[in-house]
């Protein structure tokens, strides 16, 4: 049996982690082990005294859904008097209000609307592109549905998308990548390999992309560190192209099951979460970044996630409405951010997607 102790030293002196071993920290590992291997990584990566974080807004153009995951509850299907798709008014009036506050991105996600075309996502990108500012948008679940609706490659989306304004791709929709859990919680959403596609075409053309894990539903820790496995395999690929392409962060949260066909299901507190967030910095060792989220863990836990793998403390989410709806409402302010980066010692600097620092 593999011993945790000879798992985390291997870690700290740089080495790769097999599954095996990944699978051993999960199981056995104590959190102070977890935390001492995984700080020891982010130390290594970032001797740097300082901690980043980004001030953007999301916005989600449309709530307009054909896909039903059992965990959202933020979707609204056809014809629902609840559903909407927003304006270009409405859009360049919370975009005007980001830059305002000193934003310098835009999350831009929605649901998949059986009936926009091509042609309307390329029309709201140039119309975005006007503001100048950086748009980081659309999880590859929406980009498969809008190749299918178009009947394009996936390939020549993305290309069309990246000529009308579209900056970088965030890894919404993840979930776990292992399509047997997929098949459980969102069996209309893509597929794994399907997923890890849409990613592989945009490294391919030089982007640069995020991803991330939602974790405690239906998932085995096993299927945990497969999920792990694929993110690291692609990123080795994307890096070795050369090509600028390839992932700059990962983000880890848990089910927020309130409000969603899955509200009997036990929520996971912060150990578990700075369990998965350890885990996950010793063996993702070609992902340069890891964010804290505590969106959906909230201040303590959040400011935690810094001592157990994470170097960034993420978006300040001027506007925020998936995880809210589905029962997550911290909020931090950037004053907030700051003073809690501060109080474990680190500088706050303000970044941008490809984590470049804007402020000395």
């Amino acid at each position: 049996m593999t011993a945790v102790r000879d798992v985390v030293e291997k870690s700290k002196a740089g080495a790769r982690l097999t599954e095996e071993e990944a699978l051993t920290l999960f199981e056995r590992a104590s959190l102070p082990e977890l935390g001492e291997g995984a700080h020891a990584v982010r130390t290594r990566l970032h001797p740097e005294e300082f901690c980043t974080y980004i001030v953007d807004r999301n916005i989600n153009y449309t709530n307009t859904c054909i896909t039903y995951c059992k965990f959202c509850a933020f979707y609204r299907p056809p014809g629902h008097p609840e559903e909407y798709t927003l304006t270009k008014e409405a859009m360049g009036r919370k975009i005007e209000e980001t830059k305002a506050l000193g934003g310098v991105q835009i999350l831009l996600q929605g649901g998949h609307h059986p009936y926009l075309k091509l042609d309307w996502y390329e029309d709201m990108l140039r119309f975005m592109k006007t503001f100048d500012i950086h748009v980081h948008g659309f999880s590859p679940s929406e980009i498969q549905h809008f190749a299918v609706l178009n009947r394009m490659s996936v390939r020549d989306v993305i290309a069309r998308l990246r000529a009308a304004g579209l900056d970088s791709i965030p890894g919404g929709g993840g979930e776990i990548l292992v399509d047997r859990v997929r098949e459980a919680i969102s069996p209309l959403k893509i597929k794994s390999d399907a997923w890890l596609e849409v990613m592989e075409e945009a490294h391919g053309l030089g982007m640069k992309t995020t991803a991330t894990m939602m974790y405690g539903h239906v998932e085995t820790l096993a299927e945990r560190v497969e999920h792990l496995r694929r993110l690291r395999e692609q990123q080795d690929r994307s890096l070795a192209r050369g090509n600028g392409g390839g992932y700059t962060a990962f983000i880890c949260w848990s089910l927020q099951p309130d409000n969603t066909e899955m509200a009997g299901t036990p929520k996971t507190g912060g150990t578990e979460y700075l369990r998965t967030l350890a885990v996950s910095r010793m063996y993702l060792d070609n992902f340069p970044n890891l964010q804290s989220s505590w969106v959906t863990q909230g201040d303590k836990v959040g400011q935690l996630a810094l001592l157990y793998g994470a170097n960034d403390m993420g978006s300040t989410m001027l506007e925020e409405n998936v995880v809210s709806q589905a029962g997550a409402t911290f909020r931090m302010t950037e004053a907030t951010i700051r003073r809690v980066i501060e109080d474990l010692g680190y500088a706050p600097r303000r970044r941008n997607m490809y984590y470049q620092v804007l402020e000395s």
